[in-house]
């Protein structure tokens, strides 16, 4: 009876799956939520970055400071090995003071912004209003020997963008099942190229518009409601523009386009006084740990870009995330030590291209073929299309890596980015969190972000779904990206459930991993270069 017994329970024992090492470690857990919410300091991070240092702009003397004050925090919360990693950018800038005025048919102060990186006025100038839609260098003939002395708006005005829908919103459990489906890969091998010529236009415009001698140019703001943003991307050491540029906004510039329309011949004045900073082209990422016990190296990581466009203060994008992140590590550093490293990343020069994130990629994990001469946004665009790519040793010592970057919405699950061998695990991570709101894992793949070259080289890089509030719909990139948009107890609920992914990736199994990519065929056998 006895050996009928045993075997009865082993055979039992066999219809029971082991535990996972990716389990859910409760107890730590239970710590993790109590820190983060009894004692949080996430929006106390967020307003000194948004109110006390602003705008963060790669290079700029905010984005400086930022960085000596996120290097500072960490350290203060006990974080080991806080340093900066440094890689080729350009030029620092920044603004500081700015009018745009209408002086006639009647004197109105316009809602305008210098365009970055862009030069000073050198004073005020002011010039005749002209609309001269440029487009492309084929536009130029049109308006040849027509613009000596004008202020030319350069897009083409329109009738307006009014919303068809609230700009503030919260996914429903709808929204997000539209996430889970599985994307087939595109591959197209001469998109880069063609990306990369249409970057030229910006010097080739510059050019064509110093020979015809105008005073500025102007470009019309994307979206309504009086809002501006100001992005430039000619950053790099001798690519500067000698045109004074400004974005207006939407509804002033269709003022002037229709006074110009009726004959009106509409003046402007602009006193545009920016600052360039050579002093050091290098761009910096902030790196800070909590050191692991394992003795391998191998660690887990989660980061955001700390450096932002000008026009607002940052708060959202990605002031926001970077607290995010900050809160994650000052909250793990309370907890027992960690079998893996988890490692914490502030990035720079995302707004430029990913620009930090892809050198840490570079400087870390990988080398690609093919021609690695590109820099700024071309380097951007061409990198996914070199190859082969050839690992470092500490590819494989990465386990895990997790980017938050879309606003301060809370946190309602995780992309898996193509990945389903980390769907259940990913599930049973969320399971705590499922009364918070948080219990999604959709198979989707996500872009634009600082995940992104980590997906390309085979590592296990991943965004989290966060509720969008008014994000896209006007925040992003925009003069309203201030700290009262953000919504603390959306970004405490996000916090915790970061550190709670990042403390169970460092102590479970490696989340398993895509294939080191190769050189894919060909997609479309009918998409043509000329495209």
């Amino acid at each position: 009876m006895r050996k009928l017994l045993v075997a009865a329970l082993a055979a039992a024992a066999l219809l029971v799956p082991a535990a996972s090492q990716s389990a859910t470690d409760y107890p730590v857990i239970n710590r993790i939520i109590d820190e983060g919410f009894n004692h949080s300091q996430v929006m106390d991070t967020a307003e000194y970055l948004a109110d006390r240092i602003g705008p963060r702009l790669t290079n700029s003397p905010g984005m400086r400071k930022a960085e000596d004050w996120t290097s500072g925090k960490f350290r203060e919360w006990g974080l080991q090995s806080v340093h900066k990693e440094g890689f080729a950018f350009g030029r620092g800038w920044w603004i500081e003071s700015s009018s745009v005025r209408m002086t006639s048919p009647r004197p109105i102060q316009l809602t305008a912004i210098p365009i970055a990186w862009t030069p000073s006025t050198n004073g005020t100038v002011t010039g005749e209003v002209m609309v001269a839609p440029l487009t492309s260098p084929a536009d130029f003939a049109k308006w040849r020997g027509k613009l000596k002395g004008k202020i030319v708006l350069v897009t083409r005005p329109d009738t307006g963008s009014e919303p068809g829908e609230a700009a503030f919103k919260r996914y429903t459990d709808e929204d997000i099942a539209k996430l889970d489906q599985f994307q087939q890969p595109r591959y197209d091998p001469d998109a880069a190229d063609r990306g990369v010529k249409r970057l030229g236009f910006a010097k080739a415009m510059d050019a064509f518009l110093q020979e015809e001698g105008v005073v500025a140019y102007a470009t019309k703001s994307r979206n309504d409601g009086k809002l501006v943003h100001g992005e430039g991307y000619l950053f790099g050491v001798g690519d500067t523009v000698k045109t004074p540029g400004v974005e207006i906004a939407a509804e002033d510039y269709r003022r002037l386009a229709r006074l110009a329309g009726l004959g009106l011949a509409p003046t402007v004045s602009i006193a545009n006084d920016v600052r360039f900073d050579d002093s050091d082209p290098n761009a910096y990422d902030i790196i800070a740990d909590i050191p692991g016990s394992a003795k391998d190296g191998s660690y887990v990581m989660a980061g955001a870009h700390l450096d932002s466009w000008v026009a607002g203060d940052g708060a959202a994008d990605n002031g926001a995330g970077s607290a995010m992140i900050m809160e994650a590590a000052r909250i793990l550093a309370k907890m027992p030590r960690p079998k893996r490293t988890i490692r914490f990343a502030l990035w720079a020069g995302e707004e430029q291209g990913l620009l930090g994130s892809l050198a840490y990629v570079e400087n870390h994990f990988v080398t690609r073929g093919g021609d690695a001469s590109a820099t700024g946004l071309a380097r951007y665009i061409g990198w996914s299309n070199r190859w082969p790519i050839s690992t470092k040793p500490e590819w494989s010592k990465m386990a895990a890596y997790f980017n938050i970057d879309n606003g301060s919405g809370k946190l309602r699950g995780i992309y898996a980015e193509n990945n389903p061998a980390v769907v259940p695990i990913f599930k049973e991570w969320l399971t705590p969190f499922n009364s918070m709101g948080a219990s999604s894992v959709v198979i989707r793949k996500t872009g634009g972000t600082d995940h992104v070259f980590m997906q390309a080289v085979g590592l296990p890089g991943f965004q989290f779904i966060q509720d969008p509030l008014d994000y896209d719909s006007r925040i992003h990139h925009s003069s309203l990206d201030t700290f009262d948009h953000l919504k603390g107890d959306d970004m405490r609920q996000a916090s915790v459930i970061l550190a709670a992914f990042l403390w169970n990736a460092a102590n479970g199994d490696a989340l398993p991993r895509p294939p080191l990519p190769t050189q894919p065929v060909k997609t479309d056998p009918y998409a043509y270069g000329n495209e």
